[in-house]
């Protein structure tokens, strides 16, 4: 029996959760491996071929890492719960104007909850994945930090994850650059990781077409939401749109109507139907309200204004900020305009490489008094 304990590692079958499990077995622990089914490819209804983490072939691919290195392997059907809260969630948010965000919603209540549910089952003291990502702990609070990789990072979509798993939980890859993790996949000759396309799709729409989810999951959802309005800023009429579901804050591409400027949805207003259209400097807003908080390295208080890094988006380089947090709210205070916060994405707070904390979206607005505030 390994003297290091027994660690359930959450295999893809790509090339990072793959590494994380050989860095965890060369390191002596006692590795199990186990591939989630989350998503049903045949349902979805898309044209593309199956690929990504849910597919045949990468349940296999994690399956064989497994049986070369002699550890245990488990496929676990969560396609069940997934659906119901994952899904379910992602078409109430359009429903309700707004643009969700699946993945960090999955991470930190199906894919945790259940990796621990199993661990306990089989006898692990801890659970591992392949996200770039650290964790350490520090006044009797376990922290999350960015990966040494900045363009691999990841640590956006955990904020969520609660102490109690925190304190289960393992990033092997957190110290190491994607160069590197292919160059131990390369040296133990696991070619076949190395040359795997990467996913950065949605798991339950693979060929991105979220448009055409929506239809084919909303019975009748086409004839309840078209013939909406496409209005300005000022609420003049400028045109007739698909109907509010179909469109985010940001978009440009796709709206269907010229006139005569670059536009770009800044609102939706899902009781009217209406899709409220402006230019580039439209999109920036100096303020936003945040709910649903986890702010993990205080203890779920900020009890003064706290400067910070603010990102608003996966892919958002961070704005500085401060934030204020009133009861179970967070108001922050932008030192510079984002463009498009759009309510219904993770927003994640901050300090250096470490994550205070994060919540959802709610609402983006303009202050006169927020540079004050930030000064």
């Amino acid at each position: 029996m390994s003297t290091k304990g027994r660690v359930l590692v959450a295999m893809s079958g790509g090339i990072d959760s793959s590494v994380a499990a050989v860095m965890l077995h060369e390191q002596g622990y006692e590795v199990v491996g186990m591939t989630m089914k989350t998503w049903d490819y045949a349902s979805s209804g898309a044209s593309k071929k199956e690929t990504g983490c849910c597919s045949l072939d990468s349940i296999n691919d994690a399956r064989n890492i497994a049986v070369q290195l002699g550890f245990p392997h488990y496929i676990i059907d969560i396609r069940e719960e997934f659906g119901d809260f994952v899904i379910n969630h992602f078409t109430d948010e359009y429903l309700a104007g707004r643009t969700p965000n699946p993945c960090v919603l999955c991470n930190t209540h199906i894919k945790w909850d259940a990796l621990l549910r199993r661990a306990d089952q089989l006898g692990c003291e801890f659970i591992a994945t392949g996200h770039y990502a650290n964790i350490r702990q520090e006044n009797g609070r376990y922290i999350i930090s960015k990966g040494l990789d900045e363009s691999k990072d990841q640590s956006y979509a955990l904020w969520g994850i609660s102490q109690e798993s925190l304190a289960r939980t393992i990033f092997p890859l957190g110290g190491l650059r994607k160069t590197e993790i292919r160059q131990m996949a390369q040296d133990r000759g696991f070619v076949e990781l190395v040359n795997k396309p990467e996913s950065y799709e949605i798991c339950f729409i693979p060929d991105n077409d979220y448009r055409s989810f929506l239809k084919r999951r909303i019975d009748g959802l086409e004839e309840k939401v078209a013939g909406g309005e496409f209005v300005l800023e000022d609420g003049t009429v400028v045109g007739t749109h698909e109907g509010y579901p179909f469109y985010t804050i940001g978009q440009r591409k796709g709206l269907g109507i010229a006139l005569g400027f670059p536009a770009y949805v800044t609102r939706i207003d899902k009781d009217n139907n209406r899709v409220v259209l402006g230019n580039f400097e439209d999109l920036a807003k100096n303020a936003m309200t945040v709910g649903k908080l986890n702010m993990g390295k205080y203890d779920n208080l900020i009890d003064r204004p706290l400067p910070t890094i603010t990102k608003v988006r996966y892919n958002d380089g961070g704005t500085e900020a401060i934030v204020e947090q009133e009861g179970d709210k967070m108001k922050v205070h932008f030192l510079n305009g984002v463009n498009a916060i759009a309510p219904g994405q993770a927003a994640v707070f901050y300090e250096g490489n470490d994550v205070v904390g994060g919540g959802w979206i709610e609402s983006n607005y303009n202050l006169s008094y927020a540079l004050d505030v930030i000064q």
